[in-house]
């Protein structure tokens, strides 16, 4: 077998020492060509040229959930083929690691290449579903190239907390749960579309739901950790059907207790639930669109500030070792 293996040498998780054991392990049972990622979207230009040599049966992403958007990107850069395609396995080492765990993979970098080391032995694998966004035709976004998300995407509130957090980053902050809380709290206090959406969801054949304040799109579940907690924004989401949605209508105080708590204690069998909640499962083709220029997410990577995007989930996308 012939490997990629795609490094994250910023990988909040996982030390010099332990990414190269790591790639000591991989390489005793595989013919391993190991790349550390120099720039942002490097991943995704070694995984396209993986995907296009033809040779390459495995590419391994070593980092968090953006190293492996990028590289899930570049395999897919000319549309799924999972028959032809490399498959793809994931050493987390992000400081969240949601689409790892999702796949039932453990939070341990040197314990999930074992799982790995396993799975390949004993030829084990599953086809997931990917999540698909792009600009929509007609409007002043339908320039934006598509792009594949893993887990999860979002436009509005989740994505402004997104972008807080990546600027403390910048800034030389470590990327802590404790953080992520910070940075919700400010955008309460900031956001001036919490009370009265501007996002309203259309999809065929249904009427549109309007005035959302924000809208998480899902295509597994759980939608995040915090620590070792799952957190439930969608909870029948999967990577074998297409994505769900979570809208809601409003975050006004009280809103914001209530789903905030319903959230904490969300279940695989119990979401956010309520009059200004709006949860739709296993849709193929939707469309948000915004008043205004909104913050959009993608597998917890900001993307700038959109008005419209078109969704689409596509099943059996990428072959994946578990």
């Amino acid at each position: 077998m012939r490997a990629l293996l795609v490094v994250n040498p910023a990988a909040t998780t996982t030390s010099a020492r332990t990414r190269d054991v790591l790639i000591h392990a991989l390489a005793s049972e595989m013919k391993l060509d190991a790349v550390t990622t120099e720039y942002r979207g490097h991943g995704r230009d070694l995984a396209r040229r993986a995907a296009d040599a033809g040779d390459v049966d495995l590419v391994v992403a070593l980092g968090g959930d953006g190293t492996v958007n990028e590289v899930v990107n570049g395999l897919l850069h000319a549309g799924p083929d999972p028959d032809r395609l490399p498959r793809l396995a994931v050493v987390p080492g992000g400081s969240t690691n949601v689409f790892a765990r999702a796949l039932g993979l453990p939070n341990d970098a040197v314990e999930a290449t074992g799982v790995i080391l396993d799975a390949l032995r004993e030829e084990r694998s599953r086809t997931v579903g990917l999540g698909l966004a792009a600009g929509t035709p007609g409007t002043e976004d339908e320039a934006v190239p598509a792009r594949w998300f893993t887990f999860c995407a979002g436009l509005g509130f989740d994505a402004g907390v997104i972008g807080r957090v990546e600027q403390q980053r910048e800034r030389g902050k470590r990327s802590t749960h404790a953080l992520y809380l910070r940075q919700v709290v400010r955008q309460l206090l900031v956001d001036p579309h919490r009370r009265h959406g501007t996002i309203t969801l259309e999809r065929p054949g249904h009427d549109p739901v309007r005035d959302l304040v924000l809208s998480i799109v899902c295509n597994t579940s759980p939608w995040t950790y915090l620590g070792n907690k799952p957190v439930y924004a969608s909870p029948e989401a999967s990577f074998d059907k297409g994505l769900d949605v979570l809208g809601l209508s409003r975050l006004s105080g009280p809103a914001v207790a209530r789903y905030g708590t319903q959230l904490l204690t969300s279940s695989p069998e119990r979401g956010p639930r309520g009059r200004h909640a709006v949860s739709l499962h296993d849709q193929i083709d939707f469309t948000l669109h915004s008043k205004v220029p909104l913050p959009f997410q993608m597998d917890g990577d900001h993307l700038g500030l959109r008005t419209s995007v078109t969704f689409t989930g596509v099943r059996r996308a990428l072959g994946v070792i578990v």
